[in-house]
């Protein structure tokens, strides 16, 4: 009941918005109670006035919303409803009430019967949400039905320009303007209005209506055993039988089941292409006009008799739900992409801030160390300065005391040759001591002035030796500074080095950020590839499974054995497919 309910609601969603004439997404309560009226008629529910007027009384404030209007559908009318009522009745009363706000004035080269079954197509193929609009997979799928209905060659160029002329501001086409694209020929050129109506009826006959086959077949009497040409129809669970094409005067059904079974049957008593359709009650007889129409009827049933074992929906539907889960999945992958796509663009606005911080914070590093080193320059220069004017002073003084040195050489070699002269004089005075004793005297005066000048060359040897030793210590201490001024200075450079390091680490993770976001941007293009795949798959997929229609009434190719099986169209059609898969393998 959910899917029926969902198919109610499209069509009467088309019918409150027609009465919605300001555009304001509300009714009045007058036009609801007929709207309503008319909806338990069509949908054969039991009317429940009083239910109504209290539901809409005239006491209530202003109009009604879809919103406010909702709980009374669902519950008086919706809930309510059984699988009893005339789809095309109840489908044709909402159409009625939408049809001359929205049809275009534009002149269509389809009648507006071919534009209600459109419309109800429309409400078959268009998404579960509101507004109701038909996606450009859906339009592709309903364009390739049509043609192949027609007779004609799918243009998948032309429908690509137009997919690339479509507003991507929308998700799809209104009921209108689909009515519109097919109405006015773009994609039937060269077929004329007879032959687009009947690619309509039959789509809408197998989409629709779930005609699975129809077509003349001979059936044999239950009583008088004789043989009538009767218009067979199959649909998911019955086949009914018909005077003419019409449909007007139904001669009986075929009630379907999983207990059924089709056989083949030989010819006899004149009768060609004969086959047997068992039921639990009875059994039927019936003649193809040829072997090829026999061999796909009998196929048609066997494959329906095979869907009601399995419980499975008729072929378009359980096709159209499958398009619409892998529309689901490929939306579902897509957000997921975007959401991974956002991710990595806030991750690498982040990590692009970091860096910008990091870059700041290198800069104003660089500029400290470049200030420093500046200092240090300075430092280095005032201290060099310093050094010469403190080595040319050390200079000027060492020069002073090699002087000194020099002059007290000087007196010392006077005061040995003196020493020399006193030597000799002594020696003389030794040998004349005994003739003079006044020479002792001045002997001994003369070795208290040794003494005194041996210690006057005492004291200055000290002196000179406390200068060296100030000199040594004024070295070192020079060299002390110069020293730890080179260590300040590697320490520094070392610290630039690490800080350079870090740059160029964090400039290797912004690449990898850039290149795991181009990573991702592959496989979003990937995906999209992928999508554009499945869509194509999804297409040869529906013209795999296309359900065995009557065949084209144009002329059939004449072989050696006959009328050929398929016609020139059908032969150049099958040719195409032929190529392309050698060309693909």
């Amino acid at each position: 009941m959910g899917g029926l309910k969902d198919e109610l609601l499209k069509a009467i969603w088309h019918a409150f918005t027609a009465l919605d004439l300001d555009h304001s997404g509300k009714v009045s309560k007058s036009q609801l109670k007929v709207l309503s009226h008319n909806l338990c008629t069509v949908l054969k529910v039991p009317h429940d006035p009083v239910a109504l007027e209290e539901h809409f009384r005239d006491d209530d404030e202003g109009p009604v919303s879809n919103q406010g209007y909702m709980p009374y559908l669902n519950k008086f009318i919706l809930e309510k409803v059984q699988d009893n009522f005339d789809k095309i009745e109840f489908n044709r009363m909402c159409w009625t009430l939408c049809v001359k706000k929205n049809l275009t004035k534009n002149p269509l080269l389809i009648s507006e019967d071919d534009a209600f079954k459109i419309w109800v197509i429309f409400n078959f193929l268009s998404e579960d949400k509101y507004p109701l609009v038909i996606v450009p997979e859906e339009i592709e799928y309903l364009l390739k039905k049509l043609t192949e209905a027609m007779g004609g060659g799918w243009q998948q160029e032309q429908f690509e320009h137009y997919k690339i002329n479509f507003d991507d501001s929308k998700d799809g086409l209104s009921a209108w303007e689909l009515i519109e694209l097919i109405g006015n020929g773009q994609f039937s050129k060269g077929m004329d209005r007879q032959t687009v109506s009947m690619a309509i009826n039959e789509v809408f006959n197998e989409l629709i209506l779930d005609v699975l086959k129809q077509g003349y077949m001979m059936k044999k009497g239950h009583r008088r055993k004789n043989w009538t040409e009767r218009w067979f129809v199959l649909k998911p669970n019955i086949i009914s039988y018909y005077v003419s094409e019409d449909l007007k005067d139904k001669k009986g059904d075929i009630l379907l089941d999983e207990n059924c079974c089709v056989e083949s049957l030989p010819d006899r008593d004149g009768k060609k292409c004969l086959f047997l359709i068992k039921c639990f009650d009875k059994t039927f007889e019936i003649s193809a006009s040829d072997k090829k129409k026999k061999q796909e009827w009998i196929q048609a049933i066997h494959s329906t008799i095979h869907l009601l074992k399995l419980g499975s929906p008729p072929p378009h539907k359980e096709a159209r739900q499958r398009r619409k889960e892998l529309r689901k999945k490929l939306l579902a992958e897509h957000e997921e992409l975007e959401r991974q796509m956002k991710e990595l663009q806030v991750a690498n606005e982040n990590k692009q801030q970091e860096l910008e911080t990091v870059r700041k914070k290198l800069e104003e590093a660089a500029s400290r160390a470049a200030e420093e080193e500046r200092k240090r320059l300075q430092t280095q220069v005032d201290l060099q300065a310093r050094f010469s004017t403190e080595l040319e002073r050390e200079k000027l003084i060492r020069q002073q005391m090699e002087e000194q040195v020099a002059q007290k050489s000087s007196e010392l070699e006077q005061y040995l040759q003196r020493v020399r002269e006193l030597e000799d004089m002594y020696l003389k005075l030794q040998e004349a001591l005994e003739d003079e004793r006044q020479a002792r005297q001045d002997e001994e005066t003369v070795r208290k002035l040794q003494a005194r000048l041996l210690e006057e060359e005492s004291s200055k040897r000290a002196e000179l030796e406390k200068w060296h030793l100030e000199q040594q210590q004024a070295i070192r201490t020079t060299e002390a500074e110069k020293q730890e001024l080179e260590n300040q200075r590697v320490i520094k450079e070392q610290a630039l080095q690490e800080a350079v390091e870090q740059l160029q680490q964090l400039e290797l993770e912004r690449k990898q950020a850039l290149e795991q976001y181009e990573g991702v941007k592959k496989k979003l293009e990937l995906a999209t590839n992928k999508t554009k795949s499945w869509k194509d798959k999804v297409a040869q997929h529906e013209g795999l499974i296309r359900l065995i229609e009557p065949g084209s009434k144009n002329p059939h190719l004449i072989t050696n054995w006959g009328p050929a099986a398929f016609t020139q169209a059908e032969l150049e059609e099958r040719e195409k497919s032929w190529k392309g898969k050698k060309t693909t393998e």
